[in-house]
């Protein structure tokens, strides 16, 4: 079973989507935490994002894999690291970068012909997996979502920034030229804005259960 989850920044996907890996007993890869590890990977490597060639050089030499629900960057556990402001604040830059999203998307194709799999991101029902048994696309309001941010950073943040900053996101994710953030013609779409997390995941298995 190919199950894609598709939204913007700030939606749920990840938290969701692992919820429901768990609650099917399928695997569950996180592309987000993939591209934050690739840009971690040219943080470390200390390469200007301008310099494509160099950037992509980082990120094919990069291992990047999942165990027990964590990712790993060089056999390295960077959970918390790709969680950084560094990294958030220059993801969608290198993530924008053709030639590496042909990279990621090979390596997560590659992983759901081999295996039952949930995959959320921004163009998994699109690109990834067109193919996906079921696609949803979670999506909320920009000022919920950055109030999850700003509570994720225990209220330490500034709110109207994180709102700037996820209008700025959204934007740049929805223009790039490849892999758009965009609703896959047969997705089913789902306002998350009023929802607990429990609540979507039951929506979700009920679709997929066929209501």
């Amino acid at each position: 079973m190919k199950i894609a989850i598709d939204g913007p920044a700030g939606a749920g996907k990840s938290t969701i989507a692992k919820i429901l890996a768990e609650k099917l007993k399928i695997n569950y890869l996180d592309t987000g935490a993939m591209y934050r590890a690739a840009t971690l990977k040219v943080i470390q490597d200390n390469i200007d994002p301008k310099s494509h060639d160099k950037v992509l050089n980082s990120v094919e030499n990069a291992a990047i894999e999942f165990k027990d629900n964590k990712i790993y960057l060089d056999g390295v556990n960077v959970q918390s690291e790709i969680r950084s402001q560094m990294v958030t604040n220059l993801v969608s830059v290198i993530s924008k970068i053709p030639e590496v999203r042909e990279l990621m998307v090979r390596k997560q194709k590659k992983i759901s012909q081999l295996t039952d799999v949930v995959m959320d991101g921004r163009d998994i029902g699109t690109v990834v997996m067109p193919d996906a048994d079921f696609k949803f696309y979670l999506d909320a309001s920009i000022e919920i979502r950055a109030l999850r941010r700003f509570k994720e950073l225990d209220e330490k943040g500034d709110l109207e920034a994180l709102k700037q900053d996820i209008e700025k996101r959204d934007k740049e994710d929805k223009t790039r030229k490849s892999g758009p953030l965009r609703i896959a013609e047969d997705a089913i779409v789902i306002d998350t804005s009023h929802m607990s997390i429990d609540q979507v995941v039951e929506q979700l298995i009920s679709k997929i259960e066929g209501d």
